[in-house]
């Protein structure tokens, strides 16, 4: 292990690279194409440690993640600030998922510490990190390795120029929101990823001529994506599952009611089916989106959610097999008996 004599005798200040508070267009395209996952890991700043505006010695250092969004968002928060940002190489990935993921953490610390020269840039020993950074950094570590102080910043990055104003955070600095826009900008990564499937699925159904429960698969899995996300807060229940079962019962019961009233000349028990059919189907898949959005908060915990996993997704697989096979045997029923 490398001492702090170590860290000093292999620095430079050579790899200090420029930065500025200015968001350009380049940027925004960069940031639009990163909300639709296009090329989703090669959103990357190169690591290592930038100047913003004319940083001295006694400048702060803040610490963030190489991933576009993070950076970018950091800088523009930071106009007419001269201060350090020492870049981590968290592989593309934001400070929370990062911090979740082991890559913002101790060693990733303490090694761009050392291959910055950090040590001999500045004169104080303090970083100023991320509070959603926290659950990947051992702070007591990051000192006794490097001899780093960590200090923990505002959830915000717009909080920042008043922390550094008294280095205190306010309450409200510490309060971490999920406001609606929040929420939304989350949905088109999402979006994009369902899309192929749920196309693919609905195809399928169209061609052996369920009609409607095409539509069931595209409302359910839309109401998992964008209705899930937007509607959030004021759904029942605190899991994100059984919110994605209600939403998704919602979808199914408009489904069902339509399929049993819609066309009185079928035979009561196959209309009885179908409605068996679209509850046991539609439900599990909204609940199972709903549970992927986990991911995309800071509201849920990895305890949290993985209990969430060994709770619902059983049910969900339970519920899911016995409708589609369920739907299989009425579907050769009716094409059999020509219903």
């Amino acid at each position: 292990m490398s001492d702090i004599s170590d860290i000093i005798t292999l620095s430079t200040r050579s790899e200090i690279q420029p930065a500025n508070s200015g968001i350009t267009l380049l940027d925004h395209w960069d940031h639009l194409k990163a909300r639709w996952g296009v090329n989703r890991s090669g959103h990357r700043v190169e690591p290592g440690l930038y100047a913003l505006c004319s940083p001295a010695p006694d400048s702060p250092v803040l610490v963030t993640a190489n991933y576009t969004l993070s950076f970018d968002k950091l800088r523009s928060s930071l106009k007419g600030i001269d201060c350090y940002i020492l870049v981590l190489d968290t592989r593309g990935i934001n400070v929370w998922c990062a911090a979740g993921k082991g890559t913002f953490g101790t060693g990733e610390m303490v090694h761009r510490i050392k291959a910055t020269g950090l040590h001999d840039v500045v004169n104080h020993r303090v970083l100023i990190l991320p509070q959603l950074g926290a659950t990947g950094v051992a702070a007591h570590e990051v000192k006794k390795q490097s001899g780093f102080k960590v200090e923990y910043g505002p959830v915000r990055s717009e909080d920042l120029p008043d922390y550094l104003k008294t280095h205190k955070a306010d309450p409200e600095m510490r309060k971490v929101h999920f406001t609606l826009p929040d929420r939304v900008v989350l949905i088109p990564v999402d979006f994009v990823k369902v899309l192929l499937p749920m196309i693919l699925a609905a195809f399928l159904l169209f061609l052996v001529g369920e009609y409607l429960m095409a539509a069931g698969i595209v409302v359910a899995v839309m109401a998992g994506v964008v209705l899930f996300p937007i509607l959030l807060p004021w759904l029942p229940t605190s899991d994100f599952s059984s919110k994605g079962f209600i939403l998704g019962g919602l979808v199914a019961l408009a489904f069902a009611a339509f399929s049993f009233f819609g066309d009185p000349q079928v035979p009561g028990w196959l209309r009885a089916g179908w409605v068996f059919i679209y509850m046991l189907l539609l439900p599990p898949i909204t609940a199972f989106l709903a549970l992927n959005f986990t991911g995309s908060t800071t509201f849920t915990s990895v305890t949290g959610v993985r209990r969430e996993i060994f709770t619902y997704v059983p049910v969900m697989g339970y519920m899911f097999g016995s409708g589609f096979l369920l739907m299989i045997i009425l579907t050769l029923i009716q094409i059999s008996g020509g219903l």
